[in-house]
């Protein structure tokens, strides 16, 4: 598994363990930090991503809820949401990674971590997201 994964698959497993047990993103990453195995790259790419999706939180969701039809934000799987609130950062401050690769890494995760329906779940809503962005070419 490539560094980036690992880091994405970390700040899912974060932005989860915030979402479960109304945690603050501070002592979240203080726990993660403290028992994480060390591997720099990806670490750093799992802080900076729950670090961005917290700060950017309400936009993220906002894009979520507008593109998830017939679906209110707080009916979403939490594995599903998060695993949406990363790869719609990437979309949207991560200018070094194609909306592809962003969506298709997105929807790997879906499968790994949510049920039967999240991939196809996850594809559809990014795929509105990345319209609604402009991204769509990257597609």
């Amino acid at each position: 598994m490539g560094m980036r994964r690992k880091g994405r698959e970390l700040a899912l497993q974060i932005l989860y363990q915030i979402d479960m047990v109304s945690q603050e993103p501070g002592q979240a990453l203080s726990l993660f930090r403290e028992n994480f195995e060390r591997q720099p790259e990806a670490e750093d790419f799992a802080v900076e991503l729950v670090e961005g999706v917290w700060r950017e939180r309400e936009k993220i969701d906002k894009l979520i809820a507008n593109s998830a039809e017939h679906w209110r934000l707080g009916r979403i799987g939490r594995v599903d949401v998060n695993v949406l609130r990363v790869a719609t950062y990437e979309l949207l401050h991560c200018p070094n990674t194609p909306a592809s690769v962003a969506i298709n890494e997105a929807v790997e995760i879906a499968r790994r971590y949510g049920t039967d329906d999240s991939p196809p779940f996850v594809n559809g809503v990014l795929d509105h997201i990345a319209t609604v962005l402009g991204k769509k070419e990257e597609h």
